[in-house]
């Protein structure tokens, strides 16, 4: 009988379920939105049981799309949304409150007293973490302080807390198993990166005791089964779970130290493997475990850029600079070069390198022969400028040096910001073939976990032929392009 690999993908704005083949081909797909929640300025929710009935849902779905019998499932893998906190009654299954999502700036002020006390260093040399909101120990905190009835059910041992992965977990498993994977545990700041467990001296600064947080596994490790009597009707493994930016990391086959992955979209997430020890992250970087597998950890340093393809939109939507994105190619094609003219997408701040969240955005260098098609190029432009700062800062934190950037994401499909990046990087940069990278690189872990592929070279071979881009241009033209970047985010800093 044929098997097949059932994917759920849990992202901030929605649920996939996707069913892969032995070829590592998706052969359906189905998804569902969920509701954002905005109580308060600054504060983000979901209902993390709509999330799990929308993961019944689309898995379904996809299920009956192929008429395949779950029976048929060799495994069922979960990747997610980070740092996002929930908390739930153990006996009834019921959460004391709204998952409290990565986005959401509650927190902001404890963190900030924690920072003032001075305890960001020790929170960043064990957990690798600055001391922000963003992360899930802070929101978890809150929970205990103002959900009703935490505290009597602290005392009587029924709170479980756990990111979006451990809900799903303790749920397919009908509560049998409160697990994470480490990826997810290294977003939440009470986890010890070095030591690889929740540190108590975290859990005591956040206020979290450690009874409450699941236990932690590696990304390939079994973590149990869906229940034969449950919706699925199939005792399927439940295996491969994956932070979402991780499992692109995965997904995209960057194994070795030194390669990285930049994921193009409203901004841009740049993770780069840093192989079997954690490096330094200063400057604004993150540490980050990449993944557990095979009994073996391996470590990468994050850089977010804020605003890289949302320049795009800004320029498409609120300038009016093009409709279509084939009238932008043709507008790009009309300039052989950019002409001295730069845009700085500070429209919420600027972060690494510069960390500037006053830093407002400009469009520099113009003169009267200026026209649309420069200020295109240069919002195109402000991509990979922006990744180059990123790739230097992850370079000197870590000692590593680039092998060659793979990308993915929308606005990965150009061309012209392909070669650009490439020829500013003098390093190849590799556009993946694979749609679904988040999704996929849980499939991989989940599949080499279950025996579904035999290696990870099985894997390799499966891949069609990305589409890469050598760097072109020449040395001195492209330290001039890097000079005038430099110089226009200068002008705009003071």
């Amino acid at each position: 009988m044929e098997k097949y690999i059932l994917a759920v993908d849990q992202s901030t704005s929605g649920t996939k379920a996707l069913i892969v083949n032995r070829d590592g081909s998706v052969i359906a797909r189905s998804s569902a939105e969920h509701k954002q929640s905005y109580p308060a300025p600054g504060w983000v929710e979901h209902d993390p049981l709509e999330i799990y009935n929308n993961v019944m849902k689309v898995a379904l779905d996809v299920l009956e799309k192929t008429g395949i019998s779950p029976g048929s499932l060799a495994a069922l893998t979960v990747t997610n949304q980070r740092e996002t906190a929930v908390m739930w009654d153990r006996e009834t299954g019921i959460p004391v409150y709204n998952a409290i999502v990565w986005q959401c700036q509650r927190t902001a002020e404890q963190c900030a007293s924690l920072k003032a006390a001075g305890h960001e260093e020790i929170v960043r040399e064990k957990t690798g973490l600055m001391l922000d909101p963003y992360f899930s120990a802070a929101k978890w905190r809150w929970m205990l302080e103002h959900a009703d009835g935490t505290a009597k059910k602290l005392d009587e041992g029924k709170l479980l807390a756990g990111t979006i992965d451990s809900w799903l977990i303790w749920k397919l498993t009908g509560g049998q198993v409160h697990a994470t994977d480490y990826t997810n545990a290294s977003r939440t700041s009470l986890f010890n990166i070095h030591s690889l467990e929740w540190d108590e001296e975290m859990c005591s600064l956040f206020g979290v005791p450690s009874i409450l947080l699941p236990e932690v596994k590696s990304s390939d490790d079994l973590f149990g089964y869906t229940e034969e009597s449950g919706w699925l009707g199939a005792r399927v493994p439940v295996s491969g779970i994956i932070g979402d930016s991780q499992a692109a990391l995965f997904g995209n086959l960057c194994l070795e130290e030194g390669s990285a992955k930049a994921t193009y979209g409203t901004g841009t997430s740049v993770l780069m493997n840093v192989g079997s020890k954690p490096a330094f992250s200063g400057n604004g970087l993150v540490q980050a475990i990449a993944w557990g597998r095979g009994g073996e950890v391996t470590y990468a340093l994050e850089a977010v850029i804020r605003i890289s393809g949302d320049s795009i939109k800004w320029i498409r939507d609120n300038l009016g600079l093009f409709d279509t994105f084939d009238e932008m190619e043709r507008l790009l094609e009309s300039v052989r070069g950019n002409e001295g003219v730069y845009l700085i997408p500070a429209f919420v701040g600027l972060g690494v390198p510069y960390w500037q969240p006053n830093a407002r955005a400009a469009i520099t260098g113009m003169n009267r022969g200026t026209g649309k098609a420069h200020i295109i190029r240069a919002a195109l432009e402000s991509i990979a400028y922006q990744v180059r700062d990123a790739v230097e800062v992850l370079q000197a934190a870590s000692g590593i040096t680039l092998r060659e950037l793979r990308a993915d994401g929308g606005a990965a499909d150009n061309s012209f910001l392909m070669q650009f990046q490439s020829d500013m990087l003098s390093k190849k940069v590799i556009r993946s073939g694979v749609a679904e990278l988040s999704a996929m690189g849980s499939v991989y872990m989940g599949g080499l976990s279950v025996g579904y592929w035999s290696s990870l070279e099985e894997i390799v071979k499966q891949q069609t032929t990305p589409l890469s881009y050598e760097p072109q241009m020449e040395p001195d033209e492209v330290e001039r392009y890097c000079t005038g970047w430099k110089q226009a985010v200068a002008s705009v800093l003071g």
